[in-house]
């Protein structure tokens, strides 16, 4: 009985840490960007320099987990700010950079959760428009599991 309850317990974990891990994939690489500073008609900013990894998944389809980020008064179903990190710990409120949030357009509109959420869509990269996030995943799906 004791071996089987080890069993149990060795395949929980494992497939726990491989759906954590494979959750956590995308934002893992999308880490791995760098900053230059250039300069606009505003004056200095932070321009990402994608590294060869993120520069892959370019127009690829990938798949993100993490929270809905809520602006009050700005919550467009169809047009979202995914964090990789629960709200206290997001770029906009917390300790996390810019490299974990992205905007997230969505195929059909989707309802406000606090809960963690999954989409699908084709990767994009911006570096050039500093009214945009630098990852946008377009034509996303919710993935319900």
């Amino acid at each position: 009985m004791k071996k089987s309850g080890f069993i149990l317990v060795a395949v929980l974990v494992f497939t726990f840490v491989t759906a954590e891990s494979k959750a956590q994939g995308v934002w893992k690489s999308l880490a791995e960007v760098s900053y230059k500073i250039s300069e606009d008609q505003f004056g200095e900013l932070y321009v990402p320099v994608f590294s060869d990894q993120i520069k892959k998944l370019e127009g690829k389809e990938v798949e993100a987990d993490g929270y809905i980020i809520p602006f009050e008064g700005m919550f467009k179903p169809e047009h979202i700010i995914l964090s990789s990190l629960p709200l206290a710990e997001c770029f906009f409120c917390g300790s996390g950079g810019p490299e974990t949030v992205m905007e997230v357009m969505m195929a059909s509109p989707i309802k406000y959760t606090s809960k963690r959420v999954k989409v699908r869509g084709k990767l994009t990269l911006n570096a050039t428009d500093p009214e945009k996030l630098m990852y946008i995943l377009k034509d996303a799906q919710l993935i319900v599991e």
